[in-house]
């Protein structure tokens, strides 16, 4: 891309600060954007079958992430499993950095065991709470309190898990139901030159996959390799570059051919 027009930008990443989510960060920090990154405090008990400790950095390592980035971006903690925290997350990074221009929604929740022998309401709640309705609000917010034509994008990280996965119903589902958000969010937003569009990574490796699995995910994806968190990164930058100005209501699909 010769010039993404990303630079001073304002860019909110959600769970932003590992991972892939921290990858994303640094790919817009390197096109001179302003990164907000948010992240969930590991203030309180985690719910059974889940484990923060391994997939949520500290607070400290938020706020070191944010200083490597520079450009003015900073940390923010919101939990959105709890209602009400996707909108202040919101209006706090508005209050903040400004209006934001480019909205990544990464952050998701994985319980395990998570298959139809083991679901509950209550699973299915934590679940669609942050990997669906937490998005939506984010999005609606965003969009309420954009700055005039300024340039706004949202892009929704979702996973091929939501075409189908055996043994992640909660998971799979509640990414399926954001791809369907995507559409959606799209046609309605699309008037507005708002663009809404989705990246659904494979098998990326994060620290997950282990030695004796990487051959065996290496078997199953066309390409013959796992993914990394920055080739998510670059999709989620290319679709919020001015090069796909006039793309929308797109799932981008990063896998390496898995899951076609």
């Amino acid at each position: 891309m010769i010039d993404p027009r990303l630079a001073g930008q304002n860019v909110l990443v959600t769970g932003g600060a590992g991972n892939v989510g921290a990858a994303i960060s640094r790919a817009f920090a390197a096109q001179g954007a302003c990164v907000a990154i948010h992240y969930l405090a590991q203030d309180r008990p985690a719910p059974a079958n889940v484990r923060w400790d391994h997939i949520t950095p500290t607070t400290a390592a938020a706020a070191e992430l944010a200083e490597e980035l520079g450009n003015g971006s900073f940390a923010v903690s919101a939990d959105l499993a709890e209602p009400g925290e996707a909108r202040r997350l919101v209006h706090e990074v508005g209050g903040r950095a400004g209006a934001i221009n480019v909205l990544v929604n990464n952050a998701a929740h994985c319980e395990s065991p998570d298959s139809v022998e083991s679901l509950n309401a209550e699973s299915l709640w934590r679940h669609y709470q942050v990997n669906t309705i937490a998005p939506a609000v984010l999005t609606a917010e965003v969009a309420r309190l954009r700055d005039g034509d300024a340039p706004l994008s949202v892009i929704n990280i979702t996973t091929d898990a939501a075409r189908a996965f055996p043994g992640q119903t909660g998971y799979g589902t509640s990414k399926a139901a954001l791809e369907a958000l995507t559409r959606s969010t799209a046609l309605d937003l699309a008037g507005r030159g708002i663009r809404v569009n989705a990246v659904a990574p494979g098998p990326v490796q994060t620290g997950w996959i282990t030695e004796d699995l990487i051959a065996e995910v290496n078997e199953i994806v066309p390409m013959g390799r796992v993914g990394t968190p920055d080739e998510i990164a670059d999709a989620v930058v290319y679709l919020a570059s001015h090069q796909a100005r006039w793309i929308t209501g797109q799932v981008l699909q990063v896998a390496g051919g898995h899951a076609l």
